[in-house]
């Protein structure tokens, strides 16, 4: 057990409240010790002080029928016990607000369709768990905080807990909110454990230690059964503690779970979000409207507030888009070096080298860069899938089938649709799926950034340029 989790979430928990305070009031009106009240109402001791005492503020409903029963009370008095466990369970986290996601520093662009689509799927309870995941930069906070934004104008409580090293272009929630410490102990109670906690918790179960609540009771004491989104951002690598998770989702009907991370749990109930780059124009094609190139614009005018494109302008935009994929993280660092240069020395560094421009995307100070980041997750791969990524980037022409992937592999259907998908969780293929049928191709980003393990053909640099 995490006994930080515990401590944050027991002293909320534990506040006097109006069912245990209007139990005892009952009790000592009729003369009788909690013993007593234990014999008539077949409820233990142990049960009945609990509920005085405000350690348990969900009983059953057989529970409060027995309790009234046995108290002799009339209609009125029922009513009134009946209320005091419904308030228990809406407001027993403790904040008399719905409390509120971050506030984001810039308005997102594109992402209607995802938006649309997780809104539906979390405010619904369709899915209780979902999870984010793609490549550093992709975008993945920003959408988490537009579904949050979203579902708290409707009314729903939204816990956020950032993990250390998530991006940060927003104003947080302040650390001691009690928001703020239910979130963090959530994220404490999930965390995937090390090999000394996991040997700690075995010899305590096996001693049968429960001198103490465990966290998941004291969460799902705080959350009750209100409808309440918490979103974890940036976890960290590694398996959420799948049975506390299991139990945490259980305890508290109306949690709703929405993660962001470079990889999934892989976890029962688990609904995997694949978040792709921006949608760049077609090949050839000058489309200001395509998210890409909308956001690579907003970018140069906050560098450049006096900037106003051109027709050529708009050209090279496209081709920036196309050139890095729509990722927006790399978009965004493009344009912050038109402080030092215009967009035709631009165009002409990324065709020569995107990474040497990119590198400092990897992430907070002291974090490897942009070509560190996409090896890492290369080296993640496992043998055969990072064996094909290498057969692909190889091939002339950059789209492909999964029937063109049997054909490299030599594979059956199934084993190549296996390796296919851990490419796509990896962040380092992208789909597109068009007049019923999918395509897929490598990011050029992960071909520039990796020439050890990818070869790629030179581009030519748009005309444009």
């Amino acid at each position: 057990m995490h006994s930080t989790a515990v401590a944050a979430a027991v002293p909320l928990a534990q506040e006097a409240t109006r069912l245990g305070v209007l139990i005892r009031a009952h009790r000592l009106r009729i003369g009788l010790t909690q013993r007593e009240l234990a014999d008539l109402s077949t409820i233990s001791v142990r049960a009945i002080r609990d509920l005085e005492q405000g350690k348990a503020r969900r009983p059953r409903p057989d529970t409060l029928r027995l309790m009234a029963d046995a108290l002799r009370l009339g209609p009125r008095a029922r009513a009134s016990l009946e209320a005091a466990v419904h308030r228990g369970r809406a407001t027993g986290a403790g904040w008399e607000q719905p409390p509120a996601p971050p506030t984001a520093l810039h308005p997102m662009v594109g992402r209607e369709a995802e938006l649309a689509g997780l809104e539906r799927e979390l405010s619904s309870g369709a899915e209780r768990l979902v999870h984010l995941v793609g490549l550093a930069g992709v975008g993945k906070t920003r959408l988490a905080l537009a579904v949050a934004e979203r579902l708290h104008a409707a009314g729903m409580p939204v816990l956020w807990h950032a993990f250390p090293g998530a991006a940060a272009d927003h104003l947080g929630c302040a650390d001691g909110e009690p928001a703020a410490r239910v979130a963090a102990a959530v994220a404490e109670l999930l965390a995937p454990e090390t090999a000394a906690e996991t040997a700690s918790e075995t010899k305590a179960a096996a001693a049968g230690a429960s001198g103490s609540p465990s966290a998941v009771d004291s969460l799902a004491e705080l959350l009750g059964d209100q409808s309440v989104l918490l979103v974890l951002d940036g976890a960290a690598a590694g398996v959420a503690r799948c049975g506390r998770l299991t139990g945490l989702l259980r305890a508290c009907p109306g949690l709703r779970l929405l993660v962001t991370s470079d990889q999934p749990w892989e976890v029962p109930g688990e609904r995997i979000f694949l978040l792709a780059p921006l949608e760049v124009p077609a090949a050839g094609a000058v489309d200001a409207s395509a998210p890409a190139v909308r956001l690579f614009l907003d970018h140069v005018r906050r560098v450049r507030p006096e900037f106003v494109p051109t027709a050529a302008d708009a050209e090279r935009a496209a081709w920036i888009s196309r050139r890095l994929d729509g990722h927006p993280g790399a978009l965004a660092a493009a344009a912050s070096w038109l402080v030092v240069c215009d967009l035709p020395a631009l165009c002409h560094s990324l065709d020569e080298d995107p990474v040497a421009l990119l590198d400092h995307l990897g992430g907070r100070p002291g974090a490897d860069g942009l070509r560190g980041v996409l090896r890492h997750r290369l080296d993640r791969l496992s043998p055969a899938a990072r064996e094909l990524l290498e057969a692909l980037c190889g091939r002339s022409g950059e789209e492909f089938e999964l029937a063109g992937i049997t054909a490299l592999t030599g594979g059956g259907l199934a084993e190549s649709g296996r390796l296919l998908r851990e490419l796509l969780i990896s962040g380092v293929v992208r789909a597109a799926h068009e007049g019923g049928s999918s395509r897929f191709r490598v990011l050029g980003l992960v071909r520039a950034a990796c020439p050890a393990a990818v070869a790629e053909p030179r581009t030519a640099a748009a005309t444009a340029a």
